[in-house]
């Protein structure tokens, strides 16, 4: 069977396939023009884009670190991605990835529309007035992150009453996916919580409100998992570890070389500033902080608004910011790396071109 397309909005995707946007700077102009140019949805994150470039485009900087929230989620950096990913997929469907927990939210999601996002996707806490920043851009699919029905029901019911809209597509990812999860510590291990189940409620869910396409995300890896959702009813599905192993993808080779050379049991979920349990690589950093003898954190960047400016990476042990765009940047020692629950089956680099090939055909 082949792979039908995927529409979002006014925007159709050759293949049913979103690349998931990782930051910091795993997704950035490279792997997203790559995965556009071949017929997925490439997604810039715009997470952490100060570091773009090795920080030509910010305006100061304190310490190696972009300082504050202007400077970390830089404007310039963003359009800057945008203009070297469009080199590279022309005219064919764009995203970008704004986590809502971030500060400047509304402004960064402006920044994505004016810089040439197609396709805007939010998780990371209910965007229940993510069309607020919008409104100049109706072209701009608008794409919620969900964990549950009932959250796609609250952001459906927020948006019809407020904005007379509702998403043009929900992706629901369950709790194997990388990065930040939207369950606690112990809904991640618990049958009902896991995607195969919350899928269909989703997808009942959405139909109540007319067509929303039903995305399933977080620990699909290959053909037959693709295969397996859209039997379910999903529409699409979105990948995002499975990409860090692209010769494309714009992470440091140290950053992949974590994962190719992670066991199984390397990959844990940790404690996280931003408040929900995210899943990543047990590296000498998680040591430390483990033993709280993790790097001082000084809150330079001020990133994301649960944090209150330093006082919840002081409670965990370390700063998001930092040791995420340490990892960007190769730091083995003090990185943090995160991945999916699949990121040990990660063996060989390979282009976006044969990896879309093998996710397309099976192998």
């Amino acid at each position: 069977m082949s792979l039908p397309p995927l529409k979002i909005g006014k925007h159709t995707i050759q293949y049913p396939i979103i690349q998931g946007g990782m930051g910091v700077g795993i997704s950035w102009d490279r792997l997203a023009g790559s995965v556009s140019k071949e017929g997925g949805l490439g997604v810039i994150s715009s997470v952490g884009t100060g570091y773009y470039e090795n920080k030509r485009y910010i305006d100061k900087e304190v310490a190696g670190r972009p300082l504050e929230t202007a400077n970390f989620y830089s404007r310039r950096a963003l359009f800057k991605i945008f203009e070297n990913a469009r080199k590279i997929c022309g005219d064919a469907p764009l995203g970008c990835n704004v986590l809502y927990a971030i500060n400047d939210y509304g402004r960064v999601v402006r920044d994505s529309c004016e810089a040439g996002a197609d396709i805007i996707i939010t998780g990371a806490g209910l965007p229940t007035n993510m069309p607020e920043f919008t409104k100049d851009f109706p072209d701009v699919a608008l794409v919620p992150i969900v964990s549950s029905a009932k959250a796609l029901k609250i952001i459906c019911k927020r948006w019809s009453q407020r904005y007379g809209r509702i998403p043009d597509a929900v992706i629901v990812e369950g709790p194997l996916s990388g990065g930040h999860q939207g369950f606690t510590y112990e809904q991640c291990f618990m049958p009902e919580f896991q995607l195969e189940n919350i899928v269909p409620q989703v997808i009942d869910e959405a139909k109540k409100w007319g067509d929303i396409p039903v995305i399933a995300a977080g620990g699909i890896w290959d053909h037959d998992d693709i295969m397996r959702f859209l039997e379910l009813g999903a529409d699409g599905v979105q990948i995002g570890t499975r990409f860090i192993g692209t010769h494309e993808c714009d992470a440091s080779d140290n950053f992949k070389r974590v994962l190719v050379e992670a066991k199984k049991e390397d990959i844990l979920l940790l404690k996280s500033p931003v408040g929900y349990p995210a899943r990543g690589v047990r590296t000498k950093l998680i040591d430390l902080v483990e033993r709280r003898e993790g790097p001082p954190i000084k809150c330079i960047s001020n990133c994301v608004t649960p944090c209150q400016r330093g006082v919840e990476a002081k409670e965990v042990g370390y700063c998001i910011a930092d040791r995420l765009s340490d990892a960007y940047r190769g730091d083995r020692e003090l990185g943090l790396f995160f991945s999916g629950a699949n990121g040990y089956r990660l063996n060989e680099i390979i282009s976006v071109k044969e990896l879309m090939r093998k996710l397309i055909q099976g192998e």
